[in-house]
């Protein structure tokens, strides 16, 4: 058996970024950048209000109150055209254009207006309530860097750039299958001894929250023929879920050797998830998730996100946090274990408790877990009020 961290690296090395494709930025949240986003002028390209009120040459007020005659206005949108004299000022607007002559505005809680001349009762200091040019970044300036994913605030930053599209990386195609015969599709009829195919789920809503494509191929037959036939498939990866153990009816390889199956690695010194397989059917990844529901969605998160990361550009490294322990930890044996648990805050810090059972069978556990607490091999007991390490799941 090899460790998770070794596991981890070998699965990450296999892969390269995807190739990069075009898209609208109104189609682009969540996608991940294949190349910079760059500014194609100033924001704001000219100078511009920061408040509703009067534009005024900061000279022209040697004292207060001063009366200065309105030539004009200039809405957002809709600029003065012209210039400011002597005694002269202009009615602006938040995001109006600041005219030629000014170099402050006065606040309209600051004046009196009186037909067409107003009253100043404050005397700004210059460039007071002004936004400058490129006050926010300028032409050329790197909006969103390449490997970013994107989000909604990234989105409008690039927008006002006046970028209306991106080059991003393309969704890898994580095409999938669970094996057995015992499986059964929610509210399909089930014969004597299914089950029903649960973990299919979970694990297609992960593969698309990070940011790839996924491809369900159904349930597969025990049967060698079935699965072999699983070497056609056209995806990025390919991943089982099942028939990765030693039993007689465990068959991924087996079946798939005689279609040119190369094994990386199989078993991994960890708990839950120890019967996993990775290697390649010719040129397609193959990633054999253990069977058990909870075993398929922990390892999905420690060894699948890494892989999509990796096709994608972005970090491959999990997201940890260290905890204090609510109880006690018994020592660990040689497998590394990862408990289900729940988080809380006290005095400020995070709290994580372990759930009592941490059966690989239960969905119930996994479903309200916040948290998996990280128990290396061979880890000493632990008392309550230590610090652990801990992945949270909403993090992933």
């Amino acid at each position: 058996m090899i460790s998770v961290e070794e596991a981890v690296a070998r699965i990450a090395a296999a892969f390269k970024p995807v190739e990069a494709e075009t898209i609208a930025i109104s189609q682009a949240h969540g996608r991940v950048l294949a190349s910079d986003a760059v500014a194609k002028f100033d924001q704001p390209p000219f100078p511009v209000s920061a408040m509703d009120g009067y534009a005024v040459h900061g000279s022209d007020i040697d004292k207060v109150p001063k009366e200065l005659r309105v030539i004009g206005s200039a809405p957002a949108g809709h600029p003065f055209k012209g210039r400011i004299g002597a005694g002269e000022t202009v009615r602006i607007f938040t995001g109006g254009v600041v005219p030629e002559g000014a170099d402050a505005i006065v606040i309209q809680e600051d004046t009196e207006a009186r037909g067409d001349t107003v009253i100043v009762k404050e005397a700004p200091k210059p460039g007071k309530h002004i936004r400058a040019a490129g006050l926010d970044f300028r032409k050329g300036d790197i909006l969103a860097k390449a490997g970013k994913p994107l989000t909604a605030r990234d989105l409008s930053l690039i927008a006002a750039g006046d970028v209306a599209h991106v080059s991003v990386r393309r969704k890898p195609v994580i095409a999938y299958a669970a094996t057995g015969d015992e499986l059964s599709l929610p509210g399909e009829p089930r014969q004597p001894g299914g089950i029903v195919a649960s973990s299919v789920y979970g694990l297609s809503a992960l593969i698309e929250k990070w940011g790839a494509e996924a491809r369900d191929l159904g349930i597969v037959p025990d049967t060698a023929e079935a699965i072999a036939e699983l070497a056609h498939t056209k995806a990025d990866l390919l991943v089982t879920l099942g028939g990765a153990s030693v039993g007689e009816h465990d068959l991924v390889q087996r079946a798939l050797g005689p279609k040119g199956f190369t094994l990386d690695f199989w078993k991994i010194a960890m708990r839950p998830g120890k019967p996993l397989i990775f290697g390649r059917v010719g040129a397609l990844p193959l990633l054999g998730l253990p069977g058990n529901p909870v075993s398929t969605l922990v390892c999905a998160v420690l060894f699948l996100r890494p892989a999509i990361a990796a096709m994608l550009g972005t970090d491959t490294a999990a997201p940890l946090l260290s905890a204090r322990l609510a109880s006690e930890l018994p020592a660990n044996d040689s497998r590394q274990d990862y408990l289900r648990a729940k988080l809380t805050h006290a005095s400020g810090e995070l709290v994580v408790e372990p759930f009592a059972i941490q059966d690989s069978s239960m969905l119930s556990v996994m479903a309200a877990a916040d948290a998996l607490i990280l128990r290396a091999s061979y880890a000493p007991p632990a008392k309550a009020g230590e610090r652990v390490e801990i992945l949270p799941l909403d993090a992933i």
